[in-house]
C-alpha cells in the first residue's frame, strides 16, 4: 500500500524545530544513524512531513531522496499526521471476510478521509492494519488503544459519538 502525503499543512513548531536540530547535530557525524534521527524526529512530530524531511537531508548531509526512500519503506514512518484519536480498521483475512471492508468504508465516509489520512481539525485519523491479533473478535477495530469487536457498520455512529469532544 503506498503511503500517503499529508495535504494538511505543516504546524511544526520553533521549539520541535530545536529538538530536531539538537538530535543531528548529536548524531550526524555517522550516516548509519540516519534511521534514529527519522525515529526520534518521528517522536517529536509525530510525523514525518516534507518539512523535516528537508531538516533532516540538510543537517546530516543525506539527499533528501534517501530520506523519502526510508520514510516510504518501512511501516514505522508515517508521512502524514495521525490525529488525536487515531482509528484503525483490521482488514487481515479473518475481519474482512466478517465484513471490515465495509465498516472501513463508512469511517472514511462519516469523516470525510480516506486511508493515512486526517481530518482537517486534527481529531480524527484513520488507518488500514493487516491484523491485530483479536480474529476472535472479528471484525475489529481499534480507536488508540481501545478495542472495538464484532462490529457492524451500524456500530460506528455509536462509536464515533464517545469521541466528540
Amino acid at each position: 500500500m503506498k503511503k500517503k502525503i499529508s495535504k494538511l499543512p505543516f504546524r511544526g513548531t520553533a521549539e520541535q524545530e530545536a529538538q530536531l536540530k539538537k538530535v543531528i547535530d548529536e548524531l550526524k557525524h555517522d550516516k548509519s544513524n540516519l534511521m534514529v534521527v527519522m525515529q526520534k524526529a518521528q517522536d517529536i512530530y509525530g510525523y514525518l512531513p516534507f518539512e523535516v524531511q528537508e531538516m533532516i537531508s540538510e543537517g546530516m548531509e543525506v539527499p533528501l531522496e534517501k530520506i523519502y526512500g526510508v520514510a516510504t519503506f518501512y511501516a514505522q514512518f508515517s508521512l502524514s499526521p495521525k490525529g488525536k484519536y487515531n482509528i484503525s480498521v483490521c482488514l487481515g483475512t479473518a475481519c474482512y471476510v466478517k465484513g471490515s471492508g465495509p465498516i472501513f468504508e463508512k469511517l472514511s465516509e462519516k469523516l470525510g478521509i480516506g486511508a493515512d489520512e486526517c481530518t482537517a481539525d486534527g481529531k480524527f485519523s484513520l488507518n488500514a492494519c493487516r491484523c491485530i491479533g483479536a480474529c476472535g473478535l472479528a471484525p475489529v477495530m481499534t480507536v488508540n488503544d481501545e478495542v472495538y469487536g464484532r462490529l457492524t457498520v451500524d456500530d460506528i455512529d455509536t462509536i464515533l459519538e464517545k469521541y466528540k469532544d
